[in-house]
């Protein structure tokens, strides 16, 4: 009796396992395609490597530039801090990395020091920031102003430009075709999270009037193209979902089988249980009906001998 029991509750146990097993399965996709999608936001970024710059740079001398030691996570991402007096910045400007800020510039709310964090978002540029109906021919650069006295809410402070523009120079463009350099465009990424579009100058530059990230984009594929192109994407996507969904089909069939058949062994031998009682053996590992042997004695037809 103990020995049915046990083997009840391990065919009930098999297919709790395969129910978990086929749930885990129906979800992998779904978890794979949010694991992907995963990324910090832009604010998010800006506080990150703003938070690790003062955490990994402790000594700063100011007016020296520092690269920032960035984790392995943001690999082709490039980040570096300086910090400046404001007396010193509003007589001379600064000349840092790809941008050229102009005299006669003081931070907003005023600060006796603060630190610029520059970034090169190289290609890792897309993952945060996008352009609608335009591709990138640059990586995203960028600089922040953040206070150094203080560490009120983010600290980030505002530049107030009183004379020239800043200059943003991009030494290389990733884009052969001569054709889009006439349509190429300076794109500003406000931290309000508006952008504004305005002409590529000489030697690949664009002007600003404020502090946030840069690049330069062109117009995306023709309407044609476009279409041309997500109907093969789809077509791709389409067939590995199609793999993907026959072969969890036939992985279910095959659970349901089994479980089936489980079930079905536990409920015979329940039956058994309830009907006559027979005594059992085990053969080896498998357990075997045996009934009691009960021989009949010989009895004549007929009790008259002639």
């Amino acid at each position: 009796m103990w020995r049915l029991l046990m083997g009840s509750n391990k065919s009930n146990n098999i297919c709790h396992v395969m129910s978990w097993l086929l749930l885990l399965l129906l979800l992998l996709p779904i978890n794979i395609v949010r694991g992907s999608s995963h990324v910090l936001d832009r604010d998010s970024l800006d506080s990150f490597i703003h938070e690790y710059a003062i955490k990994n740079i402790w000594k700063r001398y100011t007016g020296k530039l520092y690269d920032i030691p960035l984790p392995v996570n943001f690999s082709g991402m490039e980040g570096s801090i300086v910090r400046v007096r404001s007396g010193s910045f509003w007589r001379r400007g600064a000349n840092f990395s790809f941008f050229k800020i102009p005299p006669r510039v003081l931070p907003w709310p005023f600060v006796k020091r603060f630190d610029i964090i520059f970034k090169n978002l190289g290609n890792l540029s897309s993952k945060y920031y996008d352009v609608p109906n335009y591709t990138f021919v640059t990586p995203v650069i960028g600089f922040l102003a953040y206070n150094a006295t203080s560490r009120e809410d983010d600290g980030m402070v505002e530049l107030n430009i009183m004379s020239d523009h800043i200059l943003v120079h991009f030494p290389q463009i990733d884009d052969d075709d001569n054709n889009n350099k006439v349509e190429m465009k300076c794109v500003r990424f406000v931290t309000n999270g508006t952008i504004e579009f305005s002409n590529v100058t000489m030697n690949n530059t664009c002007i600003s009037q404020g502090q946030g990230h840069f690049a330069i984009v062109v117009p995306s594929l023709k309407p044609e193209e476009e279409k041309k192109k997500g109907k093969w994407k789809w077509w791709v996507i389409g067939f590995g979902v199609g793999i993907v969904g026959f072969l969890l089909l036939i992985v279910m069939a095959t659970l349901i089988c089994k479980c089936v058949g489980l079930k079905k062994r536990g409920n015979m031998e329940r039956q058994s249980e309830k009907s006559e009682a027979l005594d059992t053996v085990w053969v080896g590992t498998s357990r075997m009906p045996s009934a009691s042997g009960i021989r009949t004695q010989p009895v004549l037809e007929n009790s008259y001998v002639p």
